[in-house]
């Protein structure tokens, strides 16, 4: 039986394949190669970090929350760029 998160990755994955074909050459290289900032890296682990321990906060829950479905969204569409690259060198 599949958890909620692997059912919405999976309706993410649907809902971004009509945006995954717009992706030119140029966009799709950027996208692959998208970093996010390292403040916001340390932002993330210090939240990875407290919510191992259990000791986030309410606010600090939905922060991370926040940031584990951006990271999805991001990742989805990265997967979606790499695909577009690989085809695109391909043809």
């Amino acid at each position: 039986m599949r958890n909620a998160r692997g059912h919405s990755g999976e309706v993410l994955e649907q809902m971004l394949e009509p945006v995954s074909r717009s992706f030119g050459p140029e966009t799709a290289r950027a996208l692959a190669s998208l970093q996010i900032g390292k403040r916001t890296q340390a932002r993330v682990e210090k939240l990875a970090e407290k919510c191992n321990e259990g000791t986030l906060t309410a606010a600090e829950r939905a922060e991370y929350e926040a940031y584990v479905q951006a990271s999805t969204l991001i990742g989805v569409l990265q997967a979606k760029a790499r695909k577009a690259i690989a085809k695109a060198k391909a043809a």
